[in-house]
């Protein structure tokens, strides 16, 4: 069994983690940490883990994390960074779900992130966990950086687009939703029930922190110079991420070609969905579960390709994701515990 804890384990992306660990079979949680519910039973802030999760928070100077295989960090940034030293030195493996460990350039994360990096040499060893395109650095990690829930949704729709060298890597746009869960669990005007309902807006026009860090990832797939105009907008919904991504072809390609640089792509990825030409994905159909869903269009069959991605922010977007690094990370099969069927209605 894997001896599991979470730091900060009372926002979304920590109890999402308790969800999945609950059902998970090689699995045994040994702390789940918050300073000011120590000593509350996770399941009476969560009844939903009632009878599936019977561990107490524990403050962290309480919590005996060296004992554990792997920490989750559930946290804001700059906590991981601040613990992970002594962990990693205990041989505990880290898995930061923050933006700590995901950009190698550091002048790029104090910028973003307004704060000093304080270990510079962990960041270099590393792993940005997006397994569909590091899957075998991430098994010989023992520090993982998860992606940004966007991030995912813009790498996993360009990739299979710039690694063909179809495309204008220099002009990509990407006009992306997420659900206000992306926000976090915290009290803040805007995504108080009121003023999020019955709204649709965009935030971070001029500059968004999960453009750096897409950008980096997205050169390492082409000798191009990547360029990224990219929109975020806040929906009423709880969970759920629909980018819509699109790119000006470079040379002739037909569909059925287009369509078969994603299917062979991903033929063997058991959480990327590709969709028929012309499908339209929906948030719904991936609610609850690790699968992310793509498909392509070519209006009027013209020099534009759109693919439209979804998938749960919070799932495939954040923990799910953690999780299915942790797998590959521990020689799991990659699948385990995460085999959830979206939830619909």
């Amino acid at each position: 069994m894997i001896k599991v804890g979470i730091v900060g384990g009372t926002g979304y992306t920590g109890v999402e983690l308790l969800r999945l660990f609950a059902m998970h079979p090689q699995v045994q949680l040994q702390a789940v940490t918050s300073r000011k519910e120590d000593g509350m039973p996770v399941a009476d802030m969560y009844p939903s883990l009632r009878g599936r999760v019977d561990i107490a928070f524990s403050s962290p100077d309480n919590a005996r994390l060296n004992d554990c295989d792997v920490v989750f960090f559930a946290t804001p940034h700059g906590v991981a960074m601040a613990q992970a030293p002594e962990l990693l030195a205990a041989g505990v493996k880290v898995i930061d779900l923050a933006a700590d460990f995901r950009l190698q350039d550091i002048a790029a994360f104090e910028k973003w992130y307004k704060m000093p990096h304080s270990c510079p040499e962990l960041l270099k060893e590393a792993a940005y966990g997006l397994p569909e395109l590091n899957r075998e650095n991430i098994r010989k990690a023992r520090l993982i950086g998860n992606p940004g829930c966007y991030p995912t949704t813009m790498q996993l729709g360009y990739a299979p687009l710039l690694k063909a060298g179809v495309i204008d890597a220099s002009h990509l746009i990407a006009d992306c939703k997420s659900g206000v869960s992306g926000a976090g669990r915290k009290a803040e005007i805007a995504t108080l029930f009121s003023e999020a309902s019955d709204n649709f807006k965009a935030y971070g026009v001029s500059g968004h922190r999960h453009s750096p860090e897409t950008l980096e990832q997205l050169g390492k797939l082409t000798d191009d110079k990547v360029g990224l105009l990219f929109t975020p907008h806040l929906v009423p919904m709880i969970r759920g991420m629909h980018s819509t991504l699109y790119a000006r072809l470079t040379r002739e390609i037909d569909n059925a070609a287009l369509q078969a640089l994603f299917e062979d792509a991903y033929k063997n990825e058991p959480f990327v969905d590709v969709m028929p030409f012309g499908s339209h994905p929906e948030t719904r159909t991936t609610r609850a579960s690790n699968m992310l869903r793509i498909a392509l269009h070519r209006p009027d069959n013209g020099d534009t390709v759109v693919v439209l991605v979804v998938q749960d922010n919070l799932v495939k977007g954040a923990s799910g994701q953690a999780v299915q690094c942790m797998n590959l990370m521990f020689g799991l099969e990659e699948t385990t515990g995460l085999l959830h069927v979206p939830v619909l209605p």
